[in-house]
């Protein structure tokens, strides 16, 4: 009962005048009177942040808002993944043969979230990480590792909530939400998705960098919103770090495991 009334609600304000509403409210000079009340609710640091609390037009301004230079540390060697963004990991796991992953005791098809069967197999029996930011977070992604880009594209129309609720009582929710997809062949020449996951009425995630080099800790796009990102892994590829506890909060920058190449001649 409390999945069907929380799926009503979400279906009741998530279409297209509300969702023109909200958006046009955060872009709104009015906005900006409600962000220290933002700030303040979520906790934010607000000594990370480039500019002052008074210099920031509108709460969508503020959202999207920069680092100062050097606030996040890149640590990692060769063959080191580092976390993307500033978020919780919710869930690690294997991408299962049946082309889907369990996320939170809810299954979702990796075929759904993807759109191609020829990449899709790439990935099962990979690993997969799960990234919530939550309205707290800073919200530009940066780039895990570095190297060649092999596509880009766009898939889904609405946005549900992707927080905890979201995860429980939504439907197919990571593999159904508006998302903007990257796909990357490392230095070590494996496969990483990059899959940035629109949440919460508003389906804005802007696309930062075009070229088709990208270098680790790059920043390559950045949400207006509280949402997700999926790393998806070729299999054998990933070792992730050990981690004390899932959920596990992360900042740009934290090595989160590392990549090897996968030795062919075994696989023959």
């Amino acid at each position: 009962m409390k999945e069907r009334i929380y799926r009503h609600c979400i279906e009741l304000t998530n279409g297209r005048w509300s969702s023109k509403l909200i958006k046009k409210f955060a872009y709104s000079r009015w906005s900006r009177y409600i962000i220290p009340s933002f700030a303040k609710v979520y906790q934010i640091n607000l000594g990370e942040m480039e500019k002052q609390l008074n210099e920031y037009r509108s709460l969508h301004e503020f959202f999207i808002r920069k680092l100062k230079a050097n606030c996040r540390k890149i640590n990692a060697v060769a063959g080191e993944i580092i976390s993307p963004v500033d978020a919780v990991i919710e869930d690690i796991g294997k991408v299962r043969d049946d082309q889907s992953i369990l996320v939170k005791g809810k299954k979702y098809s990796i075929y759904d979230m993807l759109g191609d069967e020829k990449t899709v197999k790439k990935y099962v029996g990979g690993t997969y990480l799960i990234f919530y930011l939550s309205p707290s977070h800073y919200h530009r992604i940066h780039c895990p590792a570095t190297g060649i880009v092999t596509g880009r594209w766009t898939l889904g129309n609405k946005s549900y909530p992707v927080n905890k609720y979201g995860l429980k009582w939504g439907k197919s929710t990571l593999s159904k939400n508006y998302r903007s997809i990257t796909e990357i062949e490392t230095e070590e020449g494996n496969g990483i998705c990059i899959v940035k996951v629109g949440a919460m009425f508003i389906n804005s995630i802007i696309q930062s960098h075009h070229k088709e080099r990208l270098v680790q800790g790059e920043e390559i796009a950045y949400f207006s919103f509280g949402s997700t990102v999926v790393l998806l892994f070729e299999k054998n590829t990933f070792i992730q770090k050990d981690f004390p506890s899932i959920p596990y909060p992360v900042k740009i920058g934290e090595v989160i495991g590392e990549i090897r190449k996968v030795d062919t001649s075994k696989a023959q």
